[in-house]
């Protein structure tokens, strides 16, 4: 593989001098994809929190039920080929596939590793752990509510205000993928369930099995022969990280990438249809800006109000982002059931000053802002550093790598972070408890939401309406319910939601068979083809 990076390097250097017609070739059961993948903090299906590394763990790991290709809007049988659903004693029975087996090892799946791969998500007790923790499951519970009844046989419980089919949706999330336990526990240190060894290798019954992985450099795949759904036509994908635009869009029309997810809209523009199409696939991810609490110079309301109006939603949506984003200023995505669509702030820097001046808000005022150092988001951040000054409100841009940045965000240490977010499962619930609830905001009872890593602790009733959303049987209720928090969380936050994704993606006109659900997690290259 070095000697692959060391050629994609020299083409971007070379490119220049020559003509477009003298393009390589990958290899025909090569994928060869330029990607920015630097905000990967961890592989391990039980720790794995970005986007980037939700792509991966699709595409070598499964769960018992999941969002699958050709069609990632249908929740269908993964590793379990039937379920029996008991509402009144809140359990289900999985069933699982005969013959499925891990690789690279060999090893049949059975009813143990399923309950070995729950148990250690609440063990290493990673950031997605709270994920499964929605079912009531905890470490000192997890024993009881996952328990193997025979080699083929899973009953699973879960408890609190839940329906089933939320619990079906929690199963289908990263954290419920299932590992080999043996080879797993073989390579386990200090009681760390296989941890530190997940973070370089693979042990999952998906369609790819990881040939090899260097941070901010590359994550190479192999087909997997013996997958349960068939094996994949392509028999190696090879992941580039290339942070610039610019340098993807060169080796894509050089020949030496098949496929480019990172281009910007004028590069988009700019393709000839001849060395490559666009695809596009709505998202379900939300671009925000938010401010941290801890800052006792960002704790007033007026503050966050006039935040709202400082942004130019519509000059970059009309400009730089255009075709690749929608002001969306709610937290759940447009398109999706309980989506609150109303965007009642539009750039008014006039009306932002006023606000902070009846306040009392004493301008100018100086504000670190965290941005990943990639595109979009640097062009965000200049964008509003230019429109935020109108009103006194000076932005100190520090870019950083995907993972120091969201290394920063979870610890906090932020004044104002420019992200974004996707659910960790295709229910509101996902979204409302990361934007509007907070029960316990202490520096120890680490969160995965937005609302805990800028410190704010909504108000008891709007926490409160979240647990009761997801409790609620009725769509009609529940999801009037989450439109009425989003209502709540956009009037009075200092999370700015701004804008949702629309991926672009570039890729060779022969290839054919790529999927792209509205989450990263639900990104499939099994049935890729080269035509």
């Amino acid at each position: 593989m070095r000697l692959l990076h060391a050629a994609l390097v020299a083409a971007s250097l070379t490119l220049m001098a020559l003509p477009v017609t003298a393009r390589a070739a990958t290899p025909a059961d090569t994928l060869v994809v330029a990607q920015n993948i630097d905000d990967i903090v961890s592989i391990d299906p039980g720790e794995a929190y970005e986007f980037s590394s939700g792509e991966y763990v699709t595409q070598t790991y499964d769960r018992l039920v999941q969002y699958d290709a050709p069609d990632p809007s249908k929740l269908v049988a993964g590793l379990a080929k039937s379920w029996i659903i008991d509402d009144a004693n809140k359990t289900i029975t999985f069933t699982l596939r005969d013959g499925v087996k891990f690789e690279p090892s060999g090893n049949p799946l059975t009813a143990a590793d399923v309950v070995y791969s729950m148990k250690r998500v609440f063990v290493i007790n990673k950031s997605p752990a709270a994920i499964l923790g929605d079912l009531g499951w905890t470490k000192d519970n997890v024993d009881q509510m996952v328990v193997a009844k025979s080699p083929t046989t899973v009953v699973i419980k879960y408890a609190g205000d839940i329906s089933s089919a939320y619990a079906l949706n929690v199963l289908a999330s990263r954290p419920a993928s299932i590992v080999d336990s043996k080879t797993v526990e073989a390579h386990a240190t200090n009681g760390d369930m296989g941890n530190a060894w997940l973070k370089s290798n693979s042990a999952g019954t998906g369609p790819f099995v990881l040939k090899r992985y260097r941070a901010d450099e590359i994550l190479s795949l192999d087909a997997n022969p013996d997958y349960f759904l068939g094996a994949p036509a392509m028999k190696h994908i090879i992941i580039k990280h290339v942070a610039e635009a610019a340098t993807q869009l060169l080796l894509l029309q050089s020949g030496d990438v098949d496929m480019a997810k990172n281009l910007t809209p004028d590069q988009i523009a700019g393709l000839d249809p001849k060395v490559a199409k666009v695809e596009t696939y709505p998202q379900a991810s939300v671009h925000f800006l938010s401010f941290n609490q801890k800052d006792k110079d960002l704790t007033n309301p007026a503050f966050w109000e006039a935040a709202h109006y400082l942004v130019d939603y519509k000059g970059m949506t009309d400009s730089f982002l255009k075709g690749q984003m929608i002001i969306h200023q709610a937290f759940w995505p447009s398109g999706f059931p309980g989506a609150y669509n109303d965007n009642p702030y539009s750039y008014d820097p006039d009306k932002a000053k006023a606000i902070l001046a009846k306040a009392g808000i004493k301008t100018p005022i100086s504000v670190t802002l965290d941005v990943i150092n990639s595109s979009p988001f640097t062009d965000m951040a200049q964008s509003m550093q230019a429109s935020f000054a109108k009103a006194g409100i000076n932005f100190q841009i520090i870019p950083g790598t995907g993972s120091q940045v969201i290394t920063k965000y979870r610890n906090r240490t932020h004044q104002a972070m420019l992200l974004y977010w996707a659910p960790d499962f295709m229910d509101p619930d996902s979204n409302a408890t990361a934007f509007a609830y907070n029960v316990d905001n202490s520096d120890g009872s680490y969160q995965p939401t937005t609302t805990w890593r800028n410190a704010w602790q909504p108000p008891a009733a709007l926490s409160a309406e979240v647990v009761k959303a997801r409790a609620e049987s009725d769509p009609d209720k529940r999801n009037a319910l989450y439109e009425d928090i989003q209502k709540q969380q956009q009037a009075s936050s200092p999370i700015v939601e701004t804008f949702q994704e629309v991926a672009q993606i570039a890729m060779k006109p022969d290839v054919t068979g790529y999927v792209n659900g509205a989450i990263h997690d639900f990104v499939f290259y099994r049935l890729v083809k080269k035509d």
